[in-house]
C-alpha cells in the first residue's frame, strides 16, 4: 500500500508545481513559482529512485486507481503498470525534466512569461508521466493528448511571434492526423479484445491472430496488421517519422528548454515507448513490423542529411532527433524493443545535452543562432565547450560512450534482420550505416563552426547596437532586445545554474551506455516486460550469442565499419570547414540542384501546404459552391419556395368564382372517372 501512495505521487506532485505556478502567475513572486514547480519535480524524481529500486527487487504493480466512468459492460479507469519499462522511463523524464527547469531559472530570467513558462514544463511533464505509467489505452490516449496539447502551449511561447504562431499550429495539425490513426488501432483493440486493459488484451491477442477484417471491397486483411500500423501511426505523428515529421524542426521557434524537453527525451518518443509496450501486438505481424522498419529507415537516413545544410545551431539538433528517432523506429522494426529503449534512455541524455549547449551558446552570443556568426568558442565558454563536445561525441557512437552501445546494437540489429530475411530489413541495414556517416559529419561541423577556427562574432548585426555598446549583463536573456553581439563585444560563459545541468547530463552520457548495456539487453530486466517471438525475429537472440561483455565490445568495434564511417565523418567536417572551407561552398554551387532539395526539406512542406491543404481548401470550396449554394441554397431552399409558386400559379387558373365552371369540372371529373374504372362487358 506505502508503494501505491507513492506511484501516485509522482505524477501529483509536478501537477501541484504546474498548479501553483500556472493559476497564480501573475500575482506570485518568481522565485514561489520557480522553487515550487522544481520541488514538485524533485519529488517525482526521487521517487522514481525509490520506486526504480523496488522494482528492481522484484515487486511489479498493475491495477486500477480510480474508476472513471462505466457504460454498458465497458469500464474506462485511471491504472498504474509499474514495471522496468515503465520505471526506466520515469528515471529519464523526472530527471531530464529537473535538470531542464534548474536551467530556465537561467535561460528564462529576463523573460516576461517566466511563471507561465514553469507552470507549462511541470505540466508537461505530468502529461509524460501519466503517459508512460499507464496500463490501458484509455489513460495513454489521455496522456498522448495532453502532452500534445501542452506542447502547443510550448511551441507558442512567444505568441506574438508569427513564425511560433505558425509552428504551434503546424504542431497541432500534424499529430492529429497521427492521432487519428492511433484512436482507430484503439478502437479495433476494444472492439475486438472487449477491454483497454493492456494484460487482458496481449492475453486476448493469440486467439486474434488469424482473424482478418473487410476495410473495403472484397480484400480481407489481418486484423493485428491493421491494429498496429493505425497504432503506429499514431506513433509517426508523436515521434515525427517520415512524412509525420514536419512539425518538429519548425517547433525550435519554442524557447530552448523545451526544445530539450520535448524533443529530446520525452514526447518525441512516447512513440517509440508505446510501440515496445505493444510488443505483445506487434510481434503477431510481420507486415506492421517491415512497415515500422522502412519508415524507421527513411527518417534515419533522410533527415540526417538535411541536418548537413542547417544554418541555425537549434535546427541542426533537431534534425539530428529526427535521424535518431528513425534509428529507434528501425531496432522497433526489427523486433529488438529493449535496444530501442536502451537508445531512448541514452539518446535522452546526450540530446537534452546538445540542445542545452546549444541553448548556453545561444545566451553567449546573445541570442544570435547562426553558427555562420560563431567560431572559437572554446576559450570564452570552456564549460559549454566541454559538454558539448562529450554531447556530440556520444552522439556519433564514439566507443565507451553512451551513444555507441544503443547505436552499434542497432547497426547490427538490422543487420541480423537483413539476413533473416525481414522485408524491407536490407534497406534499413544500409540507412543506419550510412547515416553514422552523415550525423559525424553534421555534429562536427557544427561543434567546428561553433567552438573553433576563427572568431566571426561581433560583425554581423551592427545595426542593432546603436545604443546598446556599453552593454550590461542583464540585458543577455532578453529576447525582445538586440539580437548577437555588440562589435568588439566577447561572449562569456553562462551562470551556474545554466552549466550545472550540462555537467550533470554529460556524466550519464559518458557512462549510463557501459553500466546498462548487460542488463537491460541481455539480462532479465525487460523479462516478461517486452515479448519477442524468437523463431521469426531473431535478432536478440544473435545479438546475445555475439555479446562479450561492454568492455570487449567498445575494443572490438575500433576494427568496425561504423567507427571507421564515424570517424570518416568528423575529419571530414574538419577538413571541409577548418582547413579548406571553399571547397563546401563549391560543392554548394556544384550540386546546386541538390542543395535546392534540402534547403527545401524535400518539398514535404510545400506537397502539404499546395496539395493536402490546397485539395482540401478546393474540396471545401466545391462542396460550398456545388453543395451549399446551388443544391441546398438554390435547388433546395429557394427551389421549393418557386414549385409553390408555381403550382399556386397554376391552381389559380383554375380559382375563378363562378359556379358553371365548377359544375363544368365536375362533370368532366365524373366522365374520365367513368372512363377509367367502367369496363365494357
Amino acid at each position: 500500500m506505502e508503494m501505491q501512495k507513492l506511484y501516485l505521487l509522482v505524477p501529483m506532485a509536478p501537477l501541484v508545481g504546474a498548479m501553483i505556478a500556472g493559476l497564480f502567475c501573475r500575482v506570485i513572486p518568481r522565485w514561489v513559482a520557480h522553487t515550487s514547480t522544481i520541488a514538485g519535480v524533485a519529488i517525482a524524481f526521487i521517487t522514481s529512485l525509490l520506486i526504480f529500486k523496488d522494482v528492481l527487487a522484484g515487486n511489479t504493480f498493475n491495477g486500477p486507481v480510480y474508476t472513471w466512468l462505466t457504460s454498458g459492460e465497458y469500464t474506462f479507469y485511471v491504472g498504474f503498470l509499474v514495471d522496468t519499462l515503465t520505471a526506466t522511463m520515469m528515471l529519464v523524464v523526472t530527471f531530464v525534466s529537473l535538470m531542464v527547469h534548474i536551467y530556465t531559472i537561467g535561460y528564462m530570467q529576463e523573460d516576461p512569461g517566466y511563471n507561465r513558462f514553469f507552470s507549462y514544463i511541470s505540466l508537461f511533464t505530468f502529461s509524460m508521466l501519466m503517459l508512460v505509467m499507464s496500463n490501458n489505452f484509455m489513460q495513454l490516449f489521455f496522456g498522448w493528448e495532453a502532452v500534445g496539447l501542452v506542447s502547443y502551449l510550448l511551441i507558442g511561447f512567444w505568441y506574438t511571434r508569427p513564425t511560433a504562431i505558425f509552428a504551434n499550429m503546424k504542431a497541432f495539425l500534424v499529430n492529429r492526423v497521427g492521432d487519428f490513426g492511433f484512436i482507430l488501432g484503439i478502437g479495433l483493440v476494444l472492439a475486438y479484445c472487449g477491454t483497454l486493459d493492456y494484460a487482458e488484451a496481449f492475453k486476448k491477442a493469440p486467439e486474434l491472430a488469424d482473424v482478418t477484417i473487410n476495410i473495403w471491397g472484397s480484400a480481407q486483411w489481418s486484423l493485428m496488421t491493421v491494429t498496429c500500423i493505425c497504432l503506429f501511426i499514431g506513433a509517426m505523428g508523436k515521434s515525427a517519422q517520415v512524412p509525420l515529421h514536419v512539425w518538429l524542426p519548425d517547433s525550435m521557434e519554442g524557447p530552448t528548454p523545451i526544445s530539450a524537453l520535448i524533443h529530446a527525451a520525452t514526447m518525441v518518443t512516447a512513440g517509440i515507448f508505446m510501440v515496445a509496450r505493444m510488443s505483445p501486438l506487434f510481434e503477431m505481424s510481420t507486415t506492421a513490423l517491415s512497415f515500422v522498419i522502412v519508415i524507421g529507415a527513411i527518417t534515419a537516413l533522410f533527415m540526417g542529411f538535411l541536418g548537413i545544410i542547417q544554418n541555425d545551431i537549434k535546427r541542426v539538433v533537431a534534425y539530428s532527433t529526427l535521424s535518431q528517432l528513425g534509428y529507434m523506429t528501425v531496432a522497433l522494426g526489427a523486433s529488438a524493443y529493449s535496444v530501442a529503449i536502451f537508445h531512448l534512455m541514452t539518446h535522452a541524455f546526450f540530446k537534452a545535452l546538445l540542445f542545452l549547449g546549444a541553448g548556453s551558446v545561444i545566451i553567449g552570443m546573445h541570442h544570435d543562432q547562426d553558427i555562420r556568426n560563431m567560431g572559437g568558442l572554446r576559450k570564452y565558454m570552456p564549460i559549454t565547450w566541454i559538454t558539448s563536445l562529450v554531447g556530440s561525441l556520444a552522439l556519433i557512437g564514439t566507443p565507451f560512450l553512451s551513444g555507441f552501445y544503443s547505436k552499434d546494437s542497432i547497426i547490427e540489429a538490422a543487420q541480423i534482420a537483413y539476413h533473416s530475411g525481414q522485408p524491407g530489413a536490407g534497406f534499413a541495414y544500409f540507412a543506419v550505416l550510412a547515416g553514422v556517416f552523415v550525423t559525424a559529419f553534421y555534429s562536427f561541423r557544427m561543434y567546428f563552426l561553433v567552438f573553433h577556427g576563427e572568431e566571426r562574432f561581433g560583425k554581423a548585426d551592427a545595426a542593432h547596437h546603436h545604443e546598446h555598446e556599453g552593454d550590461h549583463d542583464d540585458e543577455e536573456t532578453s529576447h525582445d532586445h538586440h539580437h548577437g553581439l555588440a562589435p568588439g563585444q566577447k561572449p562569456h560563459e553562462t551562470p551556474w545554474v545554466v552549466w550545472l545541468p550540462l555537467v550533470l547530463l554529460a556524466i550519464p552520457s559518458m557512462f549510463i551506455g557501459y553500466i546498462a548495456i548487460e542488463p537491460m539487453l541481455y539480462g532479465d530486466y525487460f523479462k516478461g516486460v517486452i515479448f519477442i517471438n524468437a523463431e521469426a525475429h531473431p535478432a536478440m537472440e544473435h545479438l546475445a550469442e555475439e555479446f562479450h561483455g561492454a568492455g570487449a565490445m567498445g575494443i572490438h568495434s575500433l576494427t568496425t565499419l561504423p567507427f571507421i564511417l564515424a570517424l570518416a565523418g568528423v575529419v571530414l567536417s574538419w577538413f571541409f570547414y577548418m582547413k579548406r572551407p571553399d571547397i563546401p561552398a563549391a560543392i554548394q554551387r556544384k550540386f546546386s540542384a541538390i542543395n535546392t532539395l534540402l534547403e527545401n526539406k524535400y518539398y514535404f512542406d510545400k506537397v502539404n501546404e499546395f496539395v493536402l491543404a490546397g485539395g482540401a481548401r478546393l474540396l471545401g470550396n466545391t462542396f460550398w459552391r456545388g453543395g451549399d449554394v446551388a443544391i441546398i441554397d438554390g435547388l433546395v431552399v429557394n427551389g421549393s419556395a418557386k414549385l409553390v409558386g408555381w403550382i399556386s400559379s397554376v391552381s389559380r387558373l383554375l380559382q375563378t368564382g363562378y359556379v358553371y365552371h365548377y359544375a363544368f369540372t365536375m362533370i368532366i371529373g365524373l366522365l374520365v372517372l367513368l372512363a377509367v374504372w367502367v369496363r365494357p362487358v
